[in-house]
């Protein structure tokens, strides 16, 4: 391999630096604008009745931002790395991964796989993960991501349920080998057609994906407007694939930044793995919508954390709940901590002054149906927690055709709206579902302890 295309793949970070001052420049096309000016208004009593969000797809959302401030930081992936997966860590310029998606793009389009193809994504978070989220929608296949914590054997069911052609994944993993996981699996499914991976040492039949991202020879393919959306599994049970159109991606996307108030100079450091709705609202797409940086950490490092945090960056924190009590000493720079979890489960109230005073943002998810982010309320203003919101729906404060949630008499929550609208996958087919209609769902939230709350399965 070329000296000067090994440096640009193993530290694709372009000679001019990201701008991290906090300004509209890089903020993308009309697609993130309208986005930001009809979703997240300044104060939530602007909030419009009724959104209209533009069709557009993450690529799209990279694109924008990588033709206004290309030198600008995309992704990057926290220290350490190679000792879990024998690659370097790396960083990259929105212009640098609009380049090397456009590659993956391209090669990806000469597979004999029609349009709008489910391709698995079976990689912890990383930045290769990322870049290969794109890439296949920026193929106009759909991308399917794979929990990277499944068993081959669930690995196998979830290819198979889902209908998938193609997967696309990494060497190792810790002591996993994906890629060779994957050639057993296709030696038993022959439904799966291609198999790619990062290195080091593709194995025999496998397409190398760095090959590939450095290929310059075949140009680049153009990224698009729209985006085919998501398959992913609910609960992370392998038999039951969910998919969800690229709009109602956007509006999950959207539904949670009216919370989450990222701004431009910020940067989102992530602990979920990009496997399912929640880890991708809260982490690439939040990222893509606000022009901001992800940096991924999926093997969970205290000492190495603490370090990166300490850095002079506006950063938003993403963990999984159970993580909250140690995180109450948080560097100043911390602008929120995200506080992530799963129903079914309990939802307690929460104090204002969590996190050492950082504002925290409880995020909760309904399987693949539904993300809720709730931003826990200061001291000087009304109280508002998760609990709160989920025993009064009425407290959410989101324009109904974007995300509405009832609670039914006798506990049971229904979801409606764009940011709530997905389907089953069955046998490999979609069924048909309606955005405008209720749906109820498999969860009730009943009180306990007073002011709590639990939500349970139906």
């Amino acid at each position: 391999m070329h000296a000067d295309l090994r440096m640009e793949f193993e530290n694709p970070v372009s000679a001019a630096q990201p701008s991290i001052e906090p300004s509209t420049a890089g903020w993308g096309p009309a697609t993130r604008g309208a986005v930001r000016s009809q979703v997240v208004p300044e104060g939530a009593s602007e909030i419009a009745p009724e959104v209209i969000l533009p069709r557009a797809g993450l690529c799209a959302l990279l694109a924008g931002t990588a033709r206004l401030d290309p030198g600008r930081l995309a992704f990057a992936d926290a220290a350490p790395k190679r000792s879990w997966s024998g690659r370097p860590p790396m960083a990259w310029t929105y212009g640098t991964a609009a380049e090397i998606i456009g590659r993956l793009a391209r090669a990806l389009r000469t597979w004999r796989l029609a349009p709008g193809s489910r391709i698995g994504l079976w990689f912890p978070g990383s930045t290769e993960g990322l870049v290969a989220h794109l890439a296949v929608e920026a193929a106009g296949h759909v991308p399917c991501p794979l929990p990277p914590s499944w068993t081959e054997a669930q690995a196998a069911a979830g290819i198979q349920a889902a209908g998938l052609s193609a997967v696309l994944t990494q060497t190792q993993v810790g002591a996993n080998r994906p890629a060779e996981a994957l050639c057993r699996i296709a030696a038993g499914y022959f439904g799966l057609r291609y198999l790619a991976a990062f290195g080091p040492a593709v194995p025999d039949g496998v397409i190398n994906l760095d090959a590939l991202a450095l290929d310059r020879a075949g140009g680049t393919a153009p990224l698009p407007e729209t985006g085919g959306g998501l398959v992913s599994f609910a609960a992370g049970d392998p038999a039951r694939p969910v998919h969800r159109t690229g709009d109602a991606l956007l509006a999950a996307i959207a539904a949670h930044l009216v919370s989450a108030r990222i701004e431009p100079g910020d940067r989102i450091l992530t602990l979920l793995p990009p496997s399912d709705l929640r880890g991708l609202v809260t982490g690439l797409g939040a990222a893509l919508a606000a022009g901001v940086d992800l940096e991924t950490m999926p093997v969970f490092d205290g000492p190495a954390l603490i370090e990166n945090l300490a850095q002079p960056r506006p950063t938003h924190l993403v963990a999984p709940a159970f993580l909250e009590q140690a995180l109450d000493a948080l560097p100043t720079a911390t602008r929120s901590v995200v506080l992530a979890r799963r129903a079914p489960g309990s939802v307690p109230p929460h104090a204002a002054d969590r996190a050492a005073g950082s504002p925290v943002l409880d995020v909760l998810a309904f399987d693949e149906d539904a993300v809720l982010s709730v931003r826990r309320s200061g001291s000087s203003g009304p109280a508002s927690d998760l609990a709160s919101v989920l025993a009064e729906p009425a407290r959410l404060a989101l324009p109904p055709a974007l995300f509405d949630l009832r609670r039914d008499p006798d506990g049971r929550l229904a979801f409606r709206g764009q940011a709530c609208a997905t389907t089953r996958v069955q046998r490999g087919e979609v069924d048909a579902t309606e955005a405008g209609s209720f749906r109820a769902s498999r969860f009730r939230a009943d009180r306990f302890a007073g002011t709590g709350m639990a939500v349970m399965e139906a």
